[in-house]
């Protein structure tokens, strides 16, 4: 197996290691990203206004498009961290996490996203407080819309509601996965977890939970991270006053990842819950997907990752 290659010789001299108190690390991992990640790195100067000591890491999953000479050629001075292979999102974050020191908060980024000015600032001035783990800003699309990035525990009935009255009318009545409480993405609080495309987490939170679990390749990854967060008595909040807009859309899209998201929620759970809960929560998958297996190739994959998913136990 390949060992990841760092190459330090991109930092900028300018902007000191994240090895002491207060600083911090910001961690991107790409994947033949070159469409996006150029737009990211733009965006940090002004995202990253007030925070004096920080470092850009970019992780490459051995992208095929030059993703990681951009970050090289790109002024930011981020190090690279070559993985040699695909090895996942999660593989990703903690191959940046090994450099970093263990005093060091996080701020995890897609390529995709583009911090609005002083968001990272205001992220790491919630991290300060003792009892919050894992902060998620207010992330709006293209369009300026605030995105419903917030999530409920995944449960039996979550994963029911979702299936049998879709996910826009269960999330409006508070029974689906997604949180549509417009007073909470107004107001912020404390939530159970949000969808990765940002994150910061503190240092506190680091040293108590550890590393990110590299079984989930992609997908789902946060979900575990954010419940560990949760199960160690820190908290995970939504940040209203700490925005960045996520491009998102085609660039996620395809049949593969479909099935990769499915089989990841399956295995999520079943690590979770005992063998019946598990079934209930996989047949909920199936039957949602069947019903909508005419509306396209995703969810035709989908459907098939359920009904195939296989994990040793």
């Amino acid at each position: 197996m390949d060992r990841p290659q760092v190459d330090g010789r991109q930092r900028n001299p300018a902007v000191p290691e994240p090895n002491e108190a207060g600083s911090l690390a910001v961690v991107i991992v790409t994947y033949n990203s070159a469409s996006v990640l150029p737009g990211l790195l733009d965006s940090l100067p002004a995202g990253l206004e007030g925070i004096a000591n920080y470092q850009v890491i970019v992780v490459d999953n051995a992208s095929r498009d030059g993703s990681a000479d951009l970050a090289i050629a790109h002024p930011i001075g981020a190090k690279i961290i070559r993985m040699g292979r695909n090895a996942g999102y999660a593989a990703g974050i903690n191959a940046a996490t090994a450099t970093v020191a263990p005093c060091a908060d996080l701020l995890v980024l897609n390529p995709d996203v583009r911090l609005r000015p002083g968001a990272a600032r205001q992220l790491v001035d919630r991290l300060a407080e003792a009892s919050v783990g894992v902060v998620a800003p207010q992330i709006l699309g293209e369009d300026g819309k605030i995105c419903r990035s917030l999530r409920r525990e995944p449960s039996a009935i979550t994963a029911w509601s979702d299936a049998l009255i879709g996910t826009k009318l269960a999330a409006r009545i508070g029974l689906g996965e997604i949180v549509a409480d417009p007073l909470l993405y107004q107001q912020g609080g404390r939530i159970e977890w949000a969808t990765g495309a940002i994150l910061a987490i503190s240092a506190r939170a680091r040293r108590i939970v550890g590393d990110w679990d590299e079984s989930f390749f992609l997908y789902s990854e946060e979900v575990d991270y954010m419940e560990r967060v949760r199960r160690s008595a820190l908290s995970v909040v939504y940040d209203t006053n700490a925005r960045a807009v996520h491009i998102g859309g085609a660039y996620h899209c395809s049949p593969h990842l479909s099935a990769l998201m499915t089989a990841n929620r399956v295995r999520y759970y079943r690590r979770h819950h005992g063998p019946i809960a598990t079934i209930l929560f996989r047949l909920a998958i199936i039957v949602g997907e069947s019903m909508r297996v005419v509306l396209g190739p995703g969810h035709r994959a989908a459907l098939r990752a359920a009904l195939t998913f296989r994990e040793a136990v």
